[in-house]
């Protein structure tokens, strides 16, 4: 069903929904062929990265991520072994290793730099567990 233009000499708009229009143009509603002429102001995360090189198996952490924001791993220099990205809903009591449908996620045996997880529930935390057989990894969880 098409939506009938407002139009002068209406000194209101006569809809029961949001409008805009310009300074010599008619109001028109929004919907979504015309969202609202407006723009996301994305700032940076304001969380802690964990950051740092390790030559010795480790666990790192933690990070303490904002909501609704994506969680990123890199990893980089010369080393072998894993690198497992874990999650906390307990205070870091319990750190379980990140899995999708039962299998490892966020499991790594070399370098990296993406995405690997976004955090929606308050409260949770991200450590990294280190197992360097050899070499030197640096590493940062960051957002």
């Amino acid at each position: 069903m098409p939506i009938a233009p407002v139009l002068a000499p209406a000194g209101y708009v006569p809809e029961h929904a949001v409008a805009f229009g310009s300074q010599d143009g008619p109001a028109i509603p929004v919907d979504y062929a015309n969202p609202l002429p407006t723009a996301l102001t994305v700032v940076a995360a304001t969380s802690v990265a964990i950051t740092g090189t390790s030559a010795a198996s480790t666990t790192v952490g933690p990070l303490f991520p904002q909501l609704g924001r994506a969680i990123w791993l890199t990893l980089g220099g010369t080393w072998t072994g894993t690198a497992r990205l874990l999650r906390s809903i307990d205070g870091g009591t319990n750190r379980l290793p990140l899995t999708i449908g039962g299998q490892d996620w966020a499991l790594f045996t070399g370098n990296c730099n993406e995405a690997v997880a976004e955090e929606t529930v308050s409260g949770a935390t991200y450590y990294l567990s280190l197992t360097i057989a050899s070499g030197t990894v640096a590493y940062q969880v960051s957002q």
